[in-house]
């Protein structure tokens, strides 16, 4: 049996920590509030000295981990190929950056770092010998569109078997497993006019598996406005969903998962999430041997809603694995 551990990424937070009504206090104590036992930080988002910690910063996160009796366990890094104006990012120099986020995830005391795709394959192997210096657990992040079997996951399954180091492995995100259209999107388009047998429409092409191209010129012909053509635009990109969710993927992949990032869009009152099946997910987790946190991680920002969903997330989770 798993050893699940409940925490919040504080990027569940970002329209009130962006418009100021959280501080990254806040943000802590919430989560603790919450029961969550640890917490995850997105580095470009709410670190004051990113890409570094400062001693002034090191000490500020100290005195409210301490306060408030939460754990900070996980630093989310990002690959931004595009940070000059004049050319992208090569490897090497992806490479170089990640091994800066590394430094400064040890010395905020993390053991977990979310390292993104762009880092290629190539790349992640590289980092190996400098997770296992620093002590850091580096995951690959797996997200929509991406699944656990689909190809680019698989280099980097294949890379984590080459090295050998038990410092390589992937963070699963929940939302690769969704099955039916993100309910806020859909929410949305209809509020701006989308008529609903063309979002319908839009949405059984995705399940029959037709072509963004060929699915976009089928709705066009039907007559879809803009709103329904924004709706198609996620169903095939970072909100997509599938008849079938490679659970089987899950299971095999399982062995490589250190971190779990349980995305969710909306909870409603029965506890049940609008798109996501985690009645499926959070068993197989549970009947693994993964032993480490599964983090909220709250994407429908501008709802306003986030105190409420985020809390609704931590006991939908908690009726489902009987926590």
């Amino acid at each position: 049996m798993g050893n699940i551990k409940l925490g919040i990424s504080l990027y569940s937070f970002t329209d009130e920590y962006i418009k100021g009504k959280f501080t990254l206090e806040d943000c802590i104590r919430t989560a603790a509030e919450y029961g969550a036992e640890g917490f995850e930080l997105v580095g470009t988002q709410m670190l004051p000295s990113y890409p570094y910690a400062s001693d002034k910063v090191l000490n500020e996160f100290k005195a409210m981990t301490d306060h408030y009796g939460i754990e900070f366990v996980s630093y989310g890094a990002n690959a931004d190929r595009g940070v000059r104006s004049d050319r992208d990012l090569t490897e090497d120099e992806l490479l170089q950056s990640a091994i800066i986020d590394l430094k400064t995830a040890n010395k905020l005391g993390c053991k977990i770092m979310r390292a993104q795709y762009l880092l290629s394959p190539t790349a992640f192997g590289k980092l190996a010998p400098y997770a296992e210096s620093y002590g850091i657990k580096v995951g690959v992040e797996l997200h929509n569109p991406e699944t656990p079997s689909s190809p680019n996951i698989q280099k980097y399954v294949e890379v984590i078997e080459k090295t050998g180091s038990k410092y390589l492995g992937i963070v699963t995100d929940f939302g690769t497993f969704a099955t039916r259209p993100n309910k806020p999107h859909w929410d949305e388009a209809l509020a701006n006019g989308a008529p609903l047998e063309l979002l319908e429409m839009a949405a059984q092409l995705r399940y029959d598996g037709v072509s963004r191209e060929e699915a976009r010129q089928r709705l066009i012909e039907a007559g879809a406005n803009g709103p329904v053509m924004g709706a198609l635009q996620g169903m095939y990109g970072f909100v997509t969903f599938y008849n079938e969710p490679d659970l089987e993927g899950l299971k095999k992949i399982m062995p490589y998962n250190i971190h779990f990032h349980g995305k969710f869009h909306y909870i409603d009152e029965n506890l049940e999430e609008a798109s996501i099946p985690y009645q499926d997910i959070l068993p197989i987790i549970q009947n693994s041997d993964f032993d480490g946190y599964i983090v909220s991680e709250y994407e429908d920002h501008l709802s306003g809603r986030a105190e409420v969903m985020t809390k609704r997330h931590l006991e939908m989770q908690r009726k489902i694995l009987g926590l």
